[in-house]
């Protein structure tokens, strides 16, 4: 069987499998169904994540054609679609481990925000935050991520913003404490923004990218470098992480670094 990500809750999930060349996809469908009782859809992939809004072509090879779940983690309640949005459960450590860095009265950014997973799992570890400005373009992401913030109760601190980054974010510049990127195809083209998002004073960047080879952080960091120096600024590294494997020797990574 390929691997496999399942998506929703007890009452009903979406499994999203990787089916093996040459391997039986109906057989193992049903297994997963048989298996894993709150399962009522299988989801194979059939292409890369592309397009202005990151999503990936899925095929239905067996259960319910409704693939829209509702997904819980660490206290909070996300409904999604993956056949309409980007989600993934295997960052749900990932998305702890920003909120619980978030100290009260920030100003946070959260960049290409999705159902917005980041900025909701932010709003509820650190409830003193000031604000959590949460940009994103895909309009059904968008759509789902006001349903979010609703279902947690969190809409006096997380503000949906439709449309496109480089645009939006320009009416934020210099009023951030943090920014967070969680889009790594093409997030070094962004952190200029990310950088002029920040107060005068600094603030923190949690910038993701993939790596691979014997040091997968040597490109995100020379990016963040060649950025830096260009913009003028200082910078401190303070953490980098491997987020999750995204193919053989390639990760999703995470470098987290303070702008003085």
């Amino acid at each position: 069987m390929g691997s496999f990500d399942v998506i929703g809750s007890k009452e009903k999930a979406v499994a999203i499998v990787e089916v093996p060349e040459g391997a039986d996809e109906k057989k193992i469908a049903e297994e997963i169904i048989r298996k894993h009782k709150s399962v009522k859809s299988v989801l194979k992939k059939v292409g890369e994540r592309e397009g202005e809004y990151r999503t990936r072509e899925y095929e239905l090879i067996a259960g319910d054609e409704n693939t829209e779940v509702m997904h819980k983690e660490y206290g909070c309640s996300f409904k999604v679609d993956p056949q309409k949005v980007y989600f993934s459960p295997r960052e749900l450590t990932e998305r702890q481990r920003i909120a619980k860095q978030v100290k009260p009265k920030e100003k946070v950014m959260v960049m290409f925000s999705g159902v917005a997973p980041f900025s909701i799992m932010i709003a509820k570890v650190q409830p003193e935050v000031d604000k959590v400005y949460s940009v994103e373009l895909n309009p059904d992401a968008n759509r789902y991520a006001i349903e979010n913030v609703r279902i947690n109760y969190v809409g006096d601190k997380v503000i949906l913003i439709e449309g496109d980054v480089k645009k939006k974010c320009q009416t934020y510049y210099g009023k951030c404490d943090r920014v967070v990127m969680p889009l790594p195809m093409g997030s070094e083209n962004f952190l200029d923004v990310a950088v002029n998002c920040l107060k005068n004073k600094g603030g923190m960047i949690h910038f993701y990218n993939w790596g691979g080879g014997s040091d997968p952080f040597e490109r995100a960091v020379s990016v963040i470098h060649k950025t830096l120096i260009k913009l003028n600024k200082e910078y401190e590294i303070i953490n980098k992480k491997i987020v999750l494997p995204y193919a053989p020797g390639k990760y999703k990574i995470c470098i987290d670094f303070k702008v003085r």
